[in-house]
C-alpha cells in the first residue's frame, strides 16, 4: 500500500514543470494521492498547467483557475471543490509574490507600501486564507503545508520583502496548526534550498546564491525538486501524524552553516 492510497487535496502553485509545487505532485501521485490543481487565471496559464498535467500522467485530472487575491474566487475554489468532491484530505500552498523591481540587492529600505502589502497578501495572507476554507473539507483530519526559504530566517541579499513574507508565512502555519489541531489538522511549513525556478530566477543574485550552497551546504549539492516532493509527502502523509506547527529545512544541511 503506498503512503497517500486513498488520499485527495488541493495542490495551489503549478506554474510549470520546474515549479516546486509540480515536484510535490510527482511525489504524491508516485504514492497513490489523488491531485487537484489550481492555476492562474487565463488562457496561458491553464495551458501551461494543462502541459504539467500530462506530464505528470494526470491530463483529466480536476482544475480550475484562481486568482488567490480575490476572497470571492478563494469562496468560489473550495465551494467547487465541495461540490464536486466533498471533503479533501490535504493542502499544498506554493505561491509566492513580490515586485521583481525590489528583489535587489540594496533595494529594501525603498520598497513601497503597495509592494510590501502585496507581497504579504500574497505569500503569506494567501495560506490562512486557504486553510480556513479547507479544514471544513478535512472532516476526517488532514494536512497542510506551505512552501518557505531560509530568507525567512536570515537576511539573504536581493530575497528583501520576500523574506519578510516568508518570515510572516511560518509564524502563519504555527498559529493555524494551534488552532486546527483539536481537529486533527497537521499544519507545517517546508523550507526548501535554492531552487531554480521562475519566481527563484526573479530575486538577484540568484545564481550567486546557488553556487555558494553548492561549495558550502554539508552536501555540497544544491536541492533538486524530488527532494522536496518527497519530503512533502512525508508531511502529509500518515507518517508524520504528530508533527505540525514546524518548518523542515530541505536544503542539504545549508541552514545549519554559518554564512
Amino acid at each position: 500500500m503506498a503512503l497517500m492510497d486513498g488520499k485527495r487535496g488541493l495542490i495551489v502553485g503549478i506554474a510549470n514543470e520546474h515549479s516546486i509545487a509540480y515536484s510535490i505532485a510527482e511525489s504524491l501521485l508516485a504514492h497513490g494521492a489523488t491531485c487537484m490543481f489550481t492555476h492562474l487565471p487565463g488562457d496561458k496559464m491553464e495551458r501551461r498547467l494543462r502541459k504539467a498535467m500530462e506530464s505528470l500522467g494526470v491530463p483529466d485530472a480536476w482544475t480550475t483557475s484562481l486568482d488567490a487575491a480575490s476572497d470571492e474566487d478563494l469562496d468560489r475554489v473550495f465551494a467547487k471543490v465541495a461540490a464536486d468532491v466533498g471533503t479533501i484530505d490535504f493542502l499544498v500552498h506554493s505561491i509566492a509574490f513580490a515586485d521583481r523591481d525590489y528583489l535587489k540587492v540594496g533595494a529594501f529600505t525603498g520598497t513601497p507600501r503597495q509592494v510590501f502589502t502585496q507581497a504579504m497578501d500574497i505569500s503569506a495572507f494567501t495560506f490562512a486564507a486557504m486553510a480556513n476554507r479547507a479544514a471544513p473539507l478535512m472532516t476526517n483530519g488532514g494536512a497542510m503545508i506551505a512552501l518557505s526559504y531560509y530568507g525567512a530566517e536570515k537576511a539573504v541579499p536581493g530575497y528583501n520583502v520576500m523574506g519578510v513574507a516568508k518570515a510572516a508565512l511560518e509564524a502563519t502555519s504555527r498559529y493555524l496548526a494551534v488552532e486546527l489541531g483539536e481537529k486533527s489538522i497537521r499544519v507545517n511549513c517546508i523550507s526548501a534550498g535554492p531552487l531554480r525556478t521562475l519566481s527563484a530566477m526573479a530575486v538577484g543574485g540568484f545564481s550567486e546564491i546557488l553556487d555558494w550552497v553548492e561549495k558550502h551546504a554539508p552536501m555540497r549539492r544544491n536541492i533538486v525538486g524530488k527532494d522536496v516532493g518527497d519530503a512533502a509527502v512525508y508531511l502529509l502523509s500518515d507518517l508524520s501524524t504528530a508533527v505540525t506547527a514546524q518548518t523542515l529545512y530541505v536544503d542539504c544541511g545549508v541552514s545549519a552553516v554559518s554564512g
